[in-house]
């Protein structure tokens, strides 16, 4: 299968007042159509300096990303991100907030009728059709993720970018999102980039784990294929041997080979041994 998505040794440099710092070294990833991709590592690994490289937002200091074997320079409909805040626009109905994003894609492609369709396919999608008419305040932080994510999928997006999309929400909820999102994978075979500090949830979803090493010049420490066999079931994986060493070989890296130690300063060290004596 050809590559979809090209991160080309990417470095990423910002400049600060105390000098330039290095966020990113030299990441190289290639990414099949209808991978999905999780993104782990400790924060401060540049997790989401990859994925805003990715989206547009930010341009590479060298190297690049190439879709379809075109730059990608800005962001653009064919890169859909879904953030951690599901940043719905509070006065505006479920309905109108996918709306919005068909509108600025299609205005000119589909008629309304068929705009209106393809409005509630999305929702029904989501499983959200039945609050399609509620505002953001009358439904819960689930509800509005979905719609969030719907009105990505409404993009038609060769990409589907996500920053942490299921962070905020309880276990339950997060679990039923995950399942709808595997629903949602398995239907449209859309290529997804996913950032979590979920190790579950990473093996649960992915195709493969790319593990950043720790910051600053972060790069891909190790990349891990997941050969789970789909449609994935959370309560038959929990004793599955295969998923389990996929979840250990995770745990290991970013609790052995990239440990994140906590640097006391001088003073605080003098004042604990103060206290202790």
């Amino acid at each position: 299968m050809d590559t979809l998505l090209n991160i080309s040794k990417i470095d990423m440099v910002f400049p600060t007042p105390k000098g330039d710092f290095t966020a990113l070294k030299n990441v190289d990833l290639q990414i099949k159509k209808g991978e999905f991709i999780s993104l782990i590592g400790h924060s401060g690994c540049g997790k989401s300096t990859v994925l805003n490289v990715v989206a547009g937002l930010y341009k590479a200091t060298t190297g690049g990303v190439l879709l379809n074997n075109k730059e990608v320079s800005e962001p653009g409909p064919e890169r859909a991100v879904v953030f951690q805040n599901h940043s719905l626009l509070p006065w505006l109905t479920s309905y109108q907030n996918v709306e919005l994003a068909v509108k600025q894609v299609f205005n000119k492609k589909m008629s309304p009728k068929e705009m209106k369709e393809w409005i509630e396919h999305n929702l029904r999608l989501v499983h959200m059709e039945h609050a399609m008419h509620k505002r953001p305040d009358e439904i819960s932080g689930g509800m509005k993720q979905r719609i969030g994510i719907a009105r990505a999928l409404a993009m038609q997006p060769e990409v589907l970018l996500m920053d942490e999309p299921f962070g905020a929400l309880d276990a339950l909820t997060r679990a039923h999102m995950q399942d709808s999102l595997m629903e949602i994978q398995d239907e449209l075979n859309n290529t997804v980039i996913m950032i979590t500090h979920d190790v579950d949830e990473a093996v649960l979803l992915s195709d493969r784990i790319v593990m950043m090493t720790n910051g600053p010049s972060a790069t891909i420490g190790e990349i891990l294929d997941v050969n789970l066999p789909r449609p994935r079931n959370r309560i038959t994986l929990a004793k599955d041997p295969e998923y389990n060493a996929l979840r250990s070989s995770v745990l290991e890296f970013l609790y052995e080979k990239q440990r994140k130690v906590d640097v006391i300063p001088t003073t605080a060290k003098a004042n604990k041994k103060e206290k202790v004596a």
